[in-house]
């Protein structure tokens, strides 16, 4: 994948600071099509994208999971500490004042 890189950064930045013009930029998108289309490019390619699709799903359930206990634990937080919190906004929703400043449960970061 460094090798890859290099390679690449190295076409773009001849391209990017090239003043040999539109001739020598159409031999290098043809000579980088060409290796683009080879068929050992391109099985790579294909691990590369199932790697990432797999690491994705496990990745996926992984912060679906740690979402849900962190939200879990934040609603059970604000409810654990209920008495002064409920009383807290059981007050601002009777006289009607601070209620829209202060959410009655924590915001979660995103």
């Amino acid at each position: 994948m460094g090798k890859l890189s290099f390679f690449v950064g190295a076409g773009v930045g001849y391209v990017l600071g090239a003043r040999a013009g539109r001739q020598q930029f159409e031999k290098i998108k043809s000579a980088s099509q060409h290796v683009w289309d080879n068929p050992k490019v391109q099985s790579s390619v294909n691990k590369v994208e199932e790697k990432v699709s797999e690491v994705a799903k496990d990745k996926a359930s992984a912060v679906t999971d740690k979402v849900t206990g962190t939200v879990k634990s934040r609603m059970g937080g604000s409810s654990g500490s209920g008495s002064s919190g409920s009383s807290g906004t059981g007050d601002a929703s009777q006289t009607g004042v601070g209620g829209s400043m202060r959410p009655t449960q924590p915001q979660p970061e995103l």
